[in-house]
């Protein structure tokens, strides 16, 4: 892709969210939305492969769907109440159509289908701008409309989307496809802690953003895309396989790292609202989704693949890509327990 192709589509893509997340009016959150799409479209089918084009129609096809329902739910609220307002989204069938949308666009579930598809079909840079800018533009309608949505259904979503992460990452070998389930079970614990407290759920898409960005940096800079690559990622750069193995396990949500605060605070909040059985639920789900990144962390370091003495190292180039981001994004993904207290009040 050409510079001044990219340099537009990343601007529009930037454009798109921001006109979503400083709307008060239901047309013009839809044409943010809608920017937002038609820009990442051209991102996910750049390869010219017959998986890439597949991706890419499925992404806009699920997109197109969720933005229409989008538009006929606040055409359905300004009917009855008058308004356009987003945070006048007062009348039931409206804001159940907005919530189905919504996780739609998001990937929860049961609507997520789409997701480990597009992933597997796009390259690693396009699956991380899906799974953490693209996030930003639904969460803010979420967050702003969270007064008239429904609890029980956005807990209800949370709890599936947990389980479904959790369930569906078990049995997979493709890096891409276990960071789509993994997404879907975050963004479920965020779904869930939406209606009692949106400090913890930013706080939470704060920290989902900084740890799958720096695994998706981490697989990009060792080429690894299935597991079997992970398992030979140490001869590339141990340093490398060790922060890797330290953001699995964040993610997983293993205490003393950063993963592990979005976790204790939400199940805190949880039990506060005497939600006991669906907190004991979702902690149980998320030993779900730990069983396979534990999977990845025992394959990527504490394994070695078989080599005889002539195959000890793979043959590498200097890496292309600048390493700073990872440098910046480590540290924040490993070690910002303590600061926890700060960062919520």
């Amino acid at each position: 892709m050409s510079p001044t192709t990219s340099t537009i589509l990343i601007s529009s893509l930037a454009t798109g969210t921001i006109i979503t997340m400083t709307s008060y009016h239901w047309l013009l959150a839809w044409i943010g939305l809608e920017i937002n799409t038609l820009a990442i479209i051209p991102m996910i089918s750049t390869r010219h492969h017959p998986r890439s084009t597949e991706a890419a129609t499925k992404y806009f096809l699920t997109q197109a769907a969720a933005s229409a329902m989008i538009l006929f739910s606040s055409t359905t609220n300004a009917w009855y109440t008058g308004t356009w307002d987003i945070t006048q989204m007062s009348t039931t069938p409206s804001h159940i159509l907005l919530t189905t949308a919504l996780a739609m666009k998001l990937g929860l579930a049961p609507v997520h289908f789409w997701l480990p598809e597009v992933l597997q079909g796009s390259t690693m840079t396009t699956a991380l701008v899906i799974t953490t800018w693209q996030k930003l533009a639904p969460m803010s309608l979420i967050f702003m409309t969270v007064n008239n949505l429904s609890p029980t259904m956005l807990m209800t979503i949370g709890l599936f989307s947990s389980m479904i992460g959790g369930w569906g990452g078990l049995n997979q070998t493709q890096t891409r496809k276990i960071m789509a389930y993994s997404s879907i079970a975050h963004l479920g614990w965020m779904s869930t802690v939406t209606s009692i407290m949106t400090n913890i759920l930013v706080v939470n898409l704060l920290i989902y953003l900084i740890m799958t960005t720096t695994m998706f940096y981490s697989l990009t800079l060792s080429k690894s895309k299935t597991i079997q690559n992970m398992s030979t990622s140490w001869t590339i750069s141990p340093m490398l396989t060790t922060t890797m193995m330290l953001t699995l396990l964040s993610l997983g949500g293993l205490p003393p790292l950063t993963g592990f605060a979005p976790k204790w605070l939400i199940l805190e909040e949880l039990t506060m609202q005497n939600l006991i059985l669906l907190a004991t639920m979702m902690a149980m789900s998320s030993l779900l989704s730990l069983f396979f990144y534990l999977r990845l962390t025992y394959t990527t370091t504490l394994t070695l693949s078989p080599n005889t003495t002539q195959t000890k190292h793979k043959w590498r180039f200097k890496p292309m890509k600048p390493t700073l981001p990872l440098t910046i994004f480590t540290p924040m993904t490993i070690i910002m327990l303590p600061m926890m207290p700060t960062i919520i009040y």
